[in-house]
């Protein structure tokens, strides 16, 4: 018998005698990440990766599922008695996957990354979600285009890349405002100076000076060709705000092998009837709210008070998703509008076109 089929023997035979939340009432007391079956990570060291952001080592328990580089997890905290979760795509992962760490930047009004950035301490336990994201391990020649906080999931590619020897080209271009916002610069400068298939570039585009090896434009296609003469041979992935993946993107199809990207800010959709209030029939919960038609569903709800699950907030992780009865919604990644009932609207990159039921 392996020792979590022995866990699971044990949990079925005390289950009728205790209540999970006790156990992990009590359990939190010896340690802050042991629990009945939450999948809970612990604080383990932190420390200031650039201006404005610290990064997490955390230890997962035994309940915590696999994540593979390049993936996301919804993170989750109680702050200020609420509990608030959001999506952070860890950057480095050990090969036990017991090990973890998140890299997060403090956002202006963000309540969770501003807990973790100024409040979060060795110890502190923090909920771990299901991984999810496409943006996995390649194969082959490759660029990564990192803008900003784009670069937490080229990062742990990076790092299990060279984990397996780098045996391909791989060109990381990583884009930041300042120098001071740039993180993991000495550990990538090290690593192209041991790893021959490795080379990194700093764009900068809002410092006076540049140093060696440093440049200034914005994305555009004589960069890249400067940068990365044999574009045609490698496969793309992009990760940044919505306009930087759209431009990774126009630019390299048709002129790269593959092209993969990830937004983390929803892209602008023009809507021509954005106008006036729709009224929101609550059927779960017997309430009615009235809520801007030019918004997402996500935050107009939040703001009339309903707390609900959320994580990624742009349309990935489907946390928030819930059903809708009758009504129209427009997707506000791709303009579609849609009329009929469904089991999984994505509140977060959702709005309401006319009056909506939802299973809320």
């Amino acid at each position: 018998m392996t020792a979590r089929s022995a866990d699971n023997a044990l949990s079925r035979l005390i289950a009728p005698l205790i209540k999970p939340s006790v156990f992990d009432f009590w359990a939190a007391h010896l340690n802050s990440a042991w629990s009945w079956e939450r999948p809970l990570a612990r604080v383990v060291a932190r420390h200031i990766e650039a201006q404005g952001t610290v990064t997490l080592d955390l230890e997962a328990n035994r309940h915590c599922a696999a994540i593979q580089p390049g993936q996301h997890i919804n993170v989750s905290a109680e702050v200020n008695g609420r509990r608030v979760t959001r999506s952070y795509s860890p950057t480095r992962i050990s090969r036990s996957g017991k090990r973890l760490s998140i890299t997060v930047k403090q956002v202006d009004g963000g309540k969770l990354s501003q807990h973790l950035c100024r409040q979060a301490q060795v110890g502190d336990a923090l909920e771990i979600g299901a991984a999810f994201g496409d943006m996995t391990t390649p194969s082959g020649p490759c660029l990564f285009l990192a803008a900003g906080s784009g670069i937490t999931p080229l990062m742990s590619l990076t790092r299990a890349l060279d984990q397996a020897g780098l045996a391909q080209d791989l060109t990381l271009v990583y884009w930041a405002r300042t120098r001071a916002e740039l993180c993991f610069v000495a550990e990538l400068r090290a690593l192209a100076a041991r790893q021959p298939h490795f080379k990194v570039h700093f764009v900068l585009t809002q410092e006076a000076q540049r140093l060696n090896g440093e440049h200034a434009e914005r994305l555009n296609t004589e960069l890249l060709a400067t940068l990365v003469p044999d574009l045609a041979q490698r496969h793309v992935y992009a990760c940044g705000p919505a306009g930087f993946v759209d431009t990774a993107r126009s630019l390299s199809l048709g002129h790269a092998r593959s092209f993969l990207g990830e937004a983390f800010t929803p892209p602008p959709v023009a809507v021509s009837d954005a106008v006036g209030t729709v009224r929101i029939n609550l059927a779960l919960s017997g309430r009615t709210v009235e809520v801007p038609t030019g918004q997402a569903l996500l935050p107009a709800l939040e703001a009339q008070g309903l707390s609900l699950p959320s994580g990624c907030r742009m349309g990935i992780c489907n946390t928030c998703a819930c059903g809708k009865q009758t009504g129209v919604t427009q997707n506000l990644h791709t303009g579609d509008k849609e009329d009929i009932p469904t089991s999984a609207l994505r509140l977060c990159v959702s709005r309401a076109c006319t009056d909506l039921t939802l299973d809320l």
